[in-house]
């Protein structure tokens, strides 16, 4: 796999036809109030958003818009398909966010996150039914940002499929237990990227801190998508700020190239030729 380089690395984060120069990628759900959602995502200095495209989530209990606080000539939205169980209705809901999207100005806006989960419970995805829907969406038009397992055999296919981006997860989705198995995001990094080291793949759900967003991007990942770790911490706001400045030191510090871990002790400074110093003398 040939590595990215801080001479080769362009600092941007390209999406099929889009580029951010951000690499944290933020959802609009589960805030206790939209203005609280406002300036976690201004804090988080984001410039794509996901927005759950079912009416329901578009709306609180007082009937405020979730739109009305989102400023569309700061952020791109990024419909996803949240809550779908099939890939029928993943599809579906794609394509009511492409409308949503066109209706706010944005024509030719076919982009998704798309979500095509097992089951209630776990919130794992259906293998199956996401490859199903990837293949018909891209017959569609549609650049797919797509959620999958962090096994690297299903992460494949769904590139193969014309996935625009692969988005393994780092554990379950809003379960806060960080990447889990770092080799195997590693495997799909790898595999993934192979023959384009500029395929953009993405960590997406289970981080819960800064430093799960920093072990990611030290990783290799293009990015990370994240919103219970904000939304649902004590103070969302400098959360936020927190992700934000771990998605920068940790691409920095995969762009710098780590040393090997050793197993013994290796001196900072040299032994030999060192002077001595005897009490006394």
């Amino acid at each position: 796999m040939s590595t990215i380089t801080p001479e080769t690395d362009s600092g941007l984060l390209t999406l099929g036809s889009r580029t951010f120069d951000s690499r944290l990628i933020v959802g609009t759900g589960k805030y206790t109030t939209m203005e609280l959602m406002r300036d976690a995502l201004d804090a988080s200095g984001s410039q794509v958003v996901t927005v759950a495209v079912r009416r329901e989530r578009l709306y609180n209990e007082q009937g405020q818009s979730l739109l009305e606080f989102l400023d569309l000539s700061r952020y791109t939205i990024l419909p996803n398909t949240a809550g779908c169980f099939s890939a029928e209705d993943a599809v579906r809901v794609a394509r009511l966010g492409r409308e949503l999207l066109e209706q706010l100005g944005n024509p030719g806006a076919n982009w998704v996150k798309l979500e095509v989960l097992g089951d209630k419970k776990t919130l794992l995805p259906d293998p199956v039914g996401t490859l199903e829907a990837v293949r018909e969406l891209v017959a569609d038009g549609f650049e797919v940002l797509c959620y999958t397992s962090d096994d690297p055999i299903s992460a494949m296919r769904i590139k193969d499929a014309g996935a625009t981006s692969v988005m393994p997860a780092g554990s379950p989705i809003g379960s806060g237990q960080g990447v889990l198995n770092r080799n195997n995001i590693v495997l799909c990094l790898e595999l993934l990227k192979q023959n384009d080291p500029t395929y953009p793949v993405i960590v997406d759900a289970g981080v819960g801190s800064a430093s799960d967003v920093a072990v990611a991007m030290e990783l290799g990942a293009d990015g990370v998508l994240l919103n219970t770790a904000v939304a649902h911490a004590r103070d969302p706001v400098l959360m936020a700020s927190a992700m934000r400045h771990a998605t920068t030191a940790g691409r920095q510090s995969y762009l710098a190239g780590r040393i090997a871990k050793k197993l013994y002790a290796t001196a900072s400074s040299p032994m030999e030729g060192a002077i001595s110093y005897i009490p006394g003398e």
